[in-house]
């Protein structure tokens, strides 16, 4: 008898969880069904696979892996992070209404400003580590409450079971961006959430060569839709992609050990750096989140947001950097850093972009799995750049 998956640690789920080995051959490495459809055995009678739009058993094997992952009840795989998002966003009608952590991914705020106000959604734009503020949002209309925990860029903590609590209270909704942690991390579905949303593109394919998205259910009738929209609409992974990224996943584990490790080093180093205005990252004990990261989650991931004063002062800091990658995205092996108000939140106008706090000298970096030393001799060389061109300024 075959031991309950469900029942396995995390890491060999990783390894094993969607991932028999292929029957014809016995191949332990799922293959890449590179096909767009399947002989039916009769009229009337197929094989449990008829169009590669509707199924693919490499996609379907990701989508089962993850939702293992998440202890959730399905997974459903998408042509990127923000088609995940707009599958999931269909579960709103028009004259509906949600409430969105008040950061978010420019994307995501491009999305639901830019597109689906075309479509009649509404959006309140809340501070939900603020828990009466999430309460006080709710309307009879309210349908979702989406989340980031923590928040791109600003890092900012939501008490996932508690702002559940509530929405389920109110007979709404609750979906979680999980990108940022993974769920080596975190599991906002055993939180009280009904749905996951992930970036694959990040710390589950971990490498920086696929792009992708994928929603975990927990409700059957949320997993029925979402398969339903991959026939309908289209967006789906395709085949290779869905290969890199359960290979990717198979080492998560052992990744996000590597990438906190080095992290929690690096937040250290910038909070004791006299250039450094700020740190954001809920490891440390000071940032206002940290209890709540420590009571809902393993561990507080690779993402480290901190301010260098301006805009000037933050381009002379990158320009110099030389192991550490200039480039959008994250959750790669290696350390990628951006410039928030200029890259990934570019879409968010200036005046809110201030009143957040995403202000001109801010930086977020994804710190990877390189050698630590190289990392801090690094930023320690751009943060010293920085500090020269002040001085003869």
């Amino acid at each position: 008898m075959k031991s309950d998956p469900n029942q396995q640690g995390f890491a060999t789920r990783t390894v094993h969880a969607g991932q028999e080995p292929e029957e014809l051959t016995g191949s332990v490495s799922v293959p890449i069904y590179q096909t767009s459809t399947y002989q039916y055995r009769k009229t009337g009678e197929h094989t449990g696979y008829e169009y590669a739009r509707v199924q693919n058993p490499t996609r379907r094997a990701l989508e089962n892996c993850v939702a293992a992952l998440e202890e959730g009840l399905d997974g459903h795989a998408f042509a990127s992070g923000m088609a995940a998002i707009s599958s999931l966003m269909t579960l709103v009608r028009a004259d509906e209404h949600v409430i969105a952590s008040q950061t978010v991914y420019g994307g995501t705020y491009r999305l639901f400003e830019q597109v689906l106000d075309r479509y009649r959604l509404e959006v309140s734009w809340v501070d939900t580590t603020d828990l009466a503020a999430v309460e006080a949002a709710f309307r009879p209309q309210t349908r979702m409450v989406f989340l980031e925990s923590p928040t791109n860029p600003m890092m900012e903590v939501a008490d996932i079971r508690a702002v559940s609590r509530i929405a389920h209270a109110n007979d709404t909704l609750v979906a979680v961006d999980n990108t940022f942690l993974s769920p080596r991390l975190q599991q906002p579905l055993t939180l009280g959430a009904d749905i996951v949303v992930h970036s694959t593109t990040k710390f589950l394919n971990g490498h920086s060569d696929s792009i992708g998205g994928v929603l975990i259910s927990s409700r059957q009738e949320d997993a029925d839709w979402f398969a339903f929209l991959q026939k309908s609409v289209g967006a789906i992974l395709s085949p290779f992609d869905s290969f890199l990224t359960l290979r990717g996943i198979q080492t998560l584990d052992v990744r996000m050990q590597r990438h906190e490790k080095n992290a929690r080093a690096i937040a250290k180093l910038l909070a004791e750096h006299d250039g450094v205005h700020s740190v954001l990252y809920p490891g440390l004990e000071d940032h206002p989140g940290h209890a709540i990261q420590k009571s809902q989650a393993s561990g507080f991931g690779a993402l480290i947001a901190f301010d260098l004063g301006s805009y000037e002062e933050a381009g002379t800091f990158l320009d110099s950097l030389e192991v550490v990658t200039l480039a959008e995205s994250l959750g790669g092996v290696e350390s990628l850093i951006s410039h928030p108000a200029s890259m990934t939140h570019a879409a968010i106008p200036p005046d809110e972009l201030e009143a957040l706090g995403i202000s001109a000298g801010l930086v977020r970096i994804s710190v990877g799995i390189e050698d630590l030393a190289d990392l801090e001799a690094d930023l320690a060389q751009a943060l010293d750049s920085k500090h020269n061109t002040e001085e003869k300024a």
